[in-house]
């Protein structure tokens, strides 16, 4: 039994540091009171401890007796907690989606002789993992990821609910997407480029452009094309383009009635309350990613992996929770059972290049009934 820490305690963060008192002690931490107590209330085997990640002597301080940390904050401070648990000389399995480059903390890591797994979730993540693995065994020209959190029941006006943050969502709206296209990195606007696709179970879904590709920008360049794309619900992208639009986005703050004001603090105030998904609201997770390439026999080969995952009710956890939390606690428990003890800043793809953590990675996420079709043509 080793002993975990888990920095945040929202959605994901408390079904990470549930998942993991199977098999270890578990303390859990956030800035919140509230989120702490509501996560107590669901295991009792928790460790709760109110800790501000901000502060980061604080946090050094705090994570110093723990055999790894597992760190799940909103994605405006992840990359300084990262910098910080790597200083503390701790190894980490991070989820939260920062802006930043996670690779510029691998020269730091190797000093500290630390091992960051990084981007460890569902988008970027499995998908991220699927890659790796198969870069090793094909020849690839092509790689897309079509990745959405969708809720059950659909709402006018935007037929959505945000299983984290808006403001995070948000950043998915207004972040540019970078994709590559013959060899070439395209950035575009994101929302862009938007296409109508079926998924079976589920009907017809819209995608669009979002800046999911992060780390493989670097880690694959041999790959000539590589895309990836968020999905919705028809006529949701169109809602968001208005308000972008208009300005509701902006974080240049504006006065009314003498108080400076952020439209996107102010919007996303408005927002939550609008997408907030309530704690046992259906939802569901649908993935598509599909790789292309030829084998050592010079074969053409078409590797598909289809997701569709809906809220458990036998645990009462989300899809979102479930698709993203337990992807980071099957690299956790791959890291503890001593699968992958390289040192740096690892992203998911340079992880599931091997075989033995590929396949526990799946075997973990099948047992908890999050299960990856394989199709091949």
């Amino acid at each position: 039994m080793s002993n975990i820490i888990v920095l945040g305690a929202g959605m994901v963060g408390s079904t990470m540091a549930i998942d993991m008192t199977k098999k270890h002690s578990v303390t859990l931490t956030d800035f919140s009171e509230k989120a702490l107590e509501k996560a107590i209330k669901k295991c009792d085997k928790l460790i709760p401890e109110v800790l501000d990640v901000t502060n980061k002597d604080l946090l050094k301080e705090t994570i110093k007796s723990f055999d790894l940390v597992i760190c799940a904050v909103p994605g405006f401070l992840g990359f300084e907690t990262l910098k910080t648990i790597i200083e503390a000389e701790k190894n980490v399995i991070d989820i939260s989606f920062f802006p930043e480059n996670s690779l510029e903390l691998d020269t730091l890591a190797k000093e500290k002789n630390v091992t960051a797994i990084v981007d460890c979730g569902v988008a970027p993540g499995m998908g991220n993992i699927i890659l790796g693995n198969y870069n090793e065994k094909l020849d690839l020209t092509d790689f897309e990821c079509l990745v959405g959190g969708l809720p059950k029941v659909k709402k006018w006006p935007f037929s959505y609910k945000a299983p984290f943050s808006p403001v995070d969502v948000i950043e998915e709206y207004t972040r540019p997407a970078r994709y590559v296209e013959n060899g070439h990195l395209v950035v575009k606007e994101a929302l862009s480029d938007c296409e109508f696709v079926d998924f079976e179970g589920v009907g017809t879904l819209e995608s669009f452009n979002s800046d999911g590709l992060r780390s493989l920008i670097f880690t694959m360049p041999h790959i000539k094309n590589m895309k990836e794309k968020t999905l919705r619900y028809p006529d949701h992208i169109e809602y968001i383009k208005v308000l972008k639009s208009s300005g509701f986005f902006s974080e240049e703050k504006i006065t009314i009635n003498g108080t400076l004001v952020s439209p996107l603090e102010f919007s996303s105030k408005i927002l939550f309350n609008e997408w907030k998904l309530e704690d046992t609201e259906e939802e569901l997770t649908v993935m598509r990613i599909t790789l292309k390439g030829t084998n050592k026999k010079g074969e053409k080969k078409t590797i598909t992996y289809i997701l569709h995952d809906e809220y458990c009710n036998k645990t009462n956890v989300s899809s979102m929770a479930r698709t993203t939390g337990y992807t980071a606690t099957a690299a956790a428990n791959m890291f503890l059972d001593g699968l992958f003890s390289e040192k740096g800043v690892f992203p998911p793809e340079l992880v599931g290049k091997y075989d033995v953590c590929f396949d526990y990675i799946l075997k973990y996420l099948a047992d908890r009934n999050v299960i990856y079709t394989l199709e091949e043509s």
